[in-house]
């Protein structure tokens, strides 16, 4: 299921032609086939939807709160219209088992809207401190990067904030998975978005991104993917003293402590980082056990990785999709080998596709145990359904290791409540999961250190695009 206009942009309220004639086929990554193409847009395309967005602002940053909170449940009852396209659409561009995609893909990108007009229907935009009045308005045009690990789940933490804040806005999906992002363009054209408030360029990010993000027209960036990428789009928004808020890499440590139930916290802590084929910047890569228990908890984790079944996105059974691209699948690769290489032990999986499989970016979930926190495995973000399993002496010293990273986006701790509160708020992360908890998209979002700055979900996603303006003497 391909949408339409892959070759076009959504640019002041209608699908054009780009200026740039450059294209790149989409791969479906299960069977490496291209799919379609997608425009790839150059510096003339990205103004034209900057310059759309920039003189749509003035008058669509004034329509009251509820007004916009209205818009966006418009946009809320068209996606739902379309939740099987999106589904469909993201098993395609990223590989991900069609009840993943539907349970999680695009179940993401409905919850997020959801969960930010509930936050907005119970935000103060307005109140008064003494004789002043505190005003949160829209920060101004938006440049909106995602990435296509997440493709629904970030297009709708940044774009339904963003919308019920005030601003206008440039979308840059990834270009390896675009589908998605192009199919949400058609909902908000569909849910009646005025011309030049929701735009949409495909392109890559020497392009179409570092055109979005320098801009003078551009008031704020909302970044996710790389690191390396975050820190390229900071130093280009710098000289016009942009707002970027910023949701980078993690290599997310997860510590069971010694009382913990040891099968079930092993088994989901494998289970968690298997989903998504292991490319979720949030995925508990690092798994801390005390060092005599960490035989049993090797074994339990054999088992419980051995019983993911990679295979075809639509067949009956599927638990685990290919990596995205062969790029990806060789990075994976390269960092097994370099495990293999540093000495940690190889416990199952490895190099290679799993047994029987000739095409698709597939890779073998594999797990690594006496991994030291020296290692590459244990400070490199594979990206992969790779886990490195430490040992431990004390809980002091796993937390040392967990915090000796440059990324904190998040961490994990099992065990009984009372024990693992003290150590969760020892750990340098964003969002530390206490006992692997139903996913709450009303918590703060972001990371610590490398892994960014800024928080997106519910009212924290809307705060990232407001400015707060005092008028002073207002109840005098």
């Amino acid at each position: 299921m391909i949408p339409q206009n892959m070759t076009k942009f959504y640019i002041n309220g209608a699908w054009v032609e780009p200026i740039s004639t450059q294209r790149l086929g989409v791969e479906n990554p299960a069977n490496e086939e291209i799919v379609c193409e997608v425009a790839i847009g150059n510096n003339e395309d990205a103004d034209r939807a900057i310059m759309a967005a920039r003189a749509a602002f003035d008058s669509f940053t004034v329509w009251p709160v509820q007004k916009r909170i209205d818009l966006v449940k418009r946009i809320l009852e068209v996606y739902n219209s379309k939740y099987e396209e999106f589904a469909q659409v993201m098993t395609t561009e990223m590989g991900a088992p069609i009840e993943w995609a539907r349970g999680a893909q695009a179940w993401a990108g409905q919850v997020h809207i959801e969960a930010t007009i509930k936050a907005a229907e119970e935000m103060k935009w307005e109140y008064m401190r003494g004789t002043t009045k505190i005003v949160y308005e829209g920060i101004g045009v938006c440049a909106l990067i995602t990435p296509w690990n997440w493709p629904m789940n970030q297009i709708a933490c940044k774009v339904a904030p963003a919308l019920i804040a005030g601003c206008t806005m440039v979308l840059k999906p990834s270009e390896i998975a675009p589908l998605s992002g192009v199919l949400f363009a058609q909902v908000c054209h569909e849910a009646g978005v005025p011309p030049g408030v929701f735009n949409l360029v495909n392109g890559d990010g020497a392009g179409v991104g570092t055109r979005i993000t320098s801009h003078p027209e551009v008031d704020m960036v909302s970044f996710t993917g790389s690191t390396r990428a975050g820190t390229l789009i900071a130093a280009a928004a710098a000289p016009t003293v942009k707002r970027v808020a910023q949701e980078m890499g993690g290599k997310s440590a997860n510590i069971i402590l010694p009382n913990a139930d040891l099968e079930a916290a092993v088994t989901a802590g494998v289970n968690a980082i298997m989903s998504n084929t292991g490319q979720s910047c949030d995925a508990p890569t690092r798994m801390f056990v005390r060092r005599d228990q960490q035989a049993q908890a090797l074994a339990i984790a054999k088992v419980a990785a051995e019983a993911i079944v990679p295979g075809d996105p639509l067949a009956d059974g599927t638990t685990m999709g290919p990596l995205i691209s062969k790029v990806q699948f060789d990075k994976v690769q390269r960092l097994i080998q370099t495990g293999i290489d540093e000495g940690a032990t190889l416990v199952t999986g490895g190099l290679g596709r799993p047994a029987g499989m000739n095409r698709g970016w597939y890779c073998q979930p594999t797990i690594f145990g006496d991994v030291k926190n020296e290692m590459t495995i244990s400070k490199e973000e594979i990206f992969g359904p790779v886990l490195s399993v430490l040992p431990y002496d004390t809980v002091d010293d796993a937390v040392r290791m967990a915090n000796d990273s440059v990324y904190g986006l998040a961490a994990y701790v099992a065990g009984p409540v009372a024990d693992a509160i003290p150590v969760a708020h020892r750990l340098r992360a964003g969002t530390v999961n206490l006992n692997y908890p139903d996913w709450d998209t009303s918590a703060p979002f972001g990371g610590y250190k490398q892994s960014g700055n800024g928080r997106e979900y519910a009212d924290w996603g809307i705060h990232d695009f407001c400015e707060v303006k005092g008028i002073v003497g207002h109840g005098a």
